[in-house]
């Protein structure tokens, strides 16, 4: 599998893992929803606020036109409804710049200004990449939320997504 095949699939596993975590956070009472629970962002809204506020950080900054926060708590979206739509399309569109990609755009550096407007250059895929993984570790966070509000947490590791996709069945 080449490098575009696999960041195609976790662009599909970063929609599929925030379907599946809205199954459930969906469930939570507007109380449960934004009740500090510990969490690095505090509630649940507030961490998956972040998760929303760092993917159109990247996504401005790989398009040629940073839009930096103000902080990394800063809230993109107030709204719980509109949070969710807008978190799913942006999860959408990592899929839509990937398919976008050519061979090049895979191998190539990738230079941007931090918040603290500082120069950085790292691996354009990396970059990418980090959207996936930032995401797991967020929606890990939310996953705690839930338990701790008596909701199931969700499967939602890529070797799951992996087998929906291959055999139709989360347990093959």
């Amino acid at each position: 599998m080449d490098l575009g095949q696999h960041l195609r699939l976790m662009s599909g596993w970063h929609v599929w893992a925030f379907e599946r975590l809205y199954a459930v956070v969906d469930d939570l009472s507007e109380e449960e929803y934004r009740r500090d629970a510990g969490l690095f962002f505090k509630s649940v809204h507030g961490t998956l606020n972040h998760m929303l506020l760092i993917e159109q950080m990247w996504a401005s900054r790989l398009a040629g036109d940073p839009k930096p926060p103000e902080t990394l708590a800063d809230e993109v979206e107030s709204d719980r409804a509109r949070l969710r739509a807008r978190i799913l399309a942006s999860a959408a569109s990592w899929g839509e710049a990937i398919r976008a990609m050519s061979v090049a755009d895979f191998s190539s550096d990738f230079t941007y200004r931090s918040m603290a407007n500082t120069e950085h250059t790292l691996p354009r895929v990396s970059v990418i990449h980090t959207m996936f993984t930032h995401g797991a570790h967020h929606r890990g966070q939310v996953s705690t939320a839930l338990t701790q509000a008596g909701k199931p947490a969700p499967e939602m590791d890529f070797p799951y997504y992996l087998l929906t996709k291959v055999t139709g069945s989360l347990h093959g």
